[in-house]
């Protein structure tokens, strides 16, 4: 993924994450930021972050960084 650098500031910004606690096996609900606020925060910065509008069935199945990963290719996201 040519993006993951960037990929990775979003989520870490979304969170206000240590980047050290970071890691790419984090998943929904893993961290108590990442609830349902806090997933709405991730896909807004995300859409502002790559110029793209994330689906609706997206945005809900977006469960975890990796599957994160998935998604974006959909939108040629590399």
């Amino acid at each position: 993924m040519k993006d993951k650098s960037k990929y990775i500031a979003i989520f870490i910004k979304s969170f206000s994450m240590d980047k050290k606690k970071f890691n790419e096996k984090i998943k929904y609900n893993d961290i108590p930021e990442w609830d349902s606020i806090g997933h709405m925060t991730l896909m807004s910065d995300l859409e502002d972050g790559f110029n793209i509008s994330i689906d609706t069935d997206d945005i809900i199945e977006f469960s975890s960084f990796k599957k994160g990963i998935q998604i974006l290719k959909k939108y040629k996201i590399t």
